[in-house]
């Protein structure tokens, strides 16, 4: 690299030279040492966030699913023997029941990534805390589609009901939420969050089967809606071969009776990668998740 010398330098070191007399050597000044770039921390949610709301693939496959379903909906209603509650959950029989479509919230019913890209800025985690304060936003915008096919279903006659792993306690927040973003809301009885209590039914985590059993009472479901396989059908072990056990015999119903949407940012499928160990430091999970992958 040549070094750039000030004007005056430059003049008096070509008067010097004109005049005979050997320059005096003036040392070079000293180049600041290269700055080390900052190491950027790896996010394995930056890509999946960036598509969820940026992609047009994105939305067209929400509203392909939600205009499909939308299709055959009314054939499923006049159908008197349909039902898309599995054999576990149907407690009581379905005939002369109120028709029902069930649907999960977030990221099914409800865009939370504006959530998720803020704790890629942070470098944070998941945390209740900051979870609860987003929900209390009420800011989720509908995803495409969703809402023009649940208000078809509602002005059909067909119950629209929520089964979500928000907390219970948000429940006129989360509401709120879905009556601004345009989304029916069908009596008191609509949203079942997290919490809520079912007679006779033990809750195993945060599995939705109790709630699905206390609908299989009041209502014949039509349709289901989600983002994770445990909105449908209870997961015995969250595991590869223990989703693939809990989903093969409703195969059939893919498309017909259960329609699942996309969702990279979070879920199941990420812990069952490593063990579900949350405990585990992020490097490990991440160490555990790229051994996880195919290379051939």
């Amino acid at each position: 690299m040549s070094v750039r010398l000030p004007a005056t330098l430059a003049a008096l070191v070509l008067l010097a030279g004109c005049s005979g007399t050997a320059p005096t050597k003036t040392a070079a000044p000293a180049t600041a040492a290269p700055v080390a770039a900052a190491a950027t921390p790896a996010d394995d949610n930056l890509n999946a966030v960036a598509w969820s709301q940026t992609a047009i693939e994105h939305d067209l496959i929400y509203l392909q699913t939600y205009r499909d379903a939308q299709s055959r909906l009314l054939s499923a209603l006049a159908d008197k023997q349909w039902d898309a509650l599995p054999k576990d959950d149907r407690l009581a029989p379905a005939k002369g029941l109120k028709p029902a479509v069930v649907l999960d919230i977030d990221e099914t019913v409800l865009d939370n990534s504006p959530y998720q890209a803020r704790l890629i800025k942070s470098g944070g985690e998941y945390n209740e805390a900051d979870w609860a304060a987003w929900c209390n936003e009420q800011r989720a915008r509908a995803l495409p589609g969703v809402v023009e096919f649940t208000q078809f279903a509602a002005a059909h006659g067909v119950a629209v009901l929520y089964i979500s792993n928000r907390a219970k306690d948000l429940d006129q927040v989360t509401l709120a939420n879905l009556r601004k973003a345009g989304l029916p809301v069908s009596g008191p009885e609509a949203f079942l969050g997290l919490g809520t209590f079912v007679e006779d039914c033990e809750q195993i985590g945060t599995e939705k089967g109790c709630r699905r059993q206390l609908i299989s009472h009041k209502y014949r479901v039509l349709m289901q809606f989600g983002d994770q396989i445990g909105d449908f059908v209870t997961v015995l072990a969250n595991n590869a071969a223990g989703r693939q056990k809990a989903m093969a015999p409703y195969l059939d119903w893919i498309g017909t009776r259960w329609f699942v949407l996309p969702n990279p940012t979070y879920g199941a499928w990420e812990p069952a990668l490593f063990n579900n160990d949350w405990t585990a430091p992020r490097d490990e999970r991440r160490r555990q998740k790229i051994q996880s992958l195919r290379f051939d």
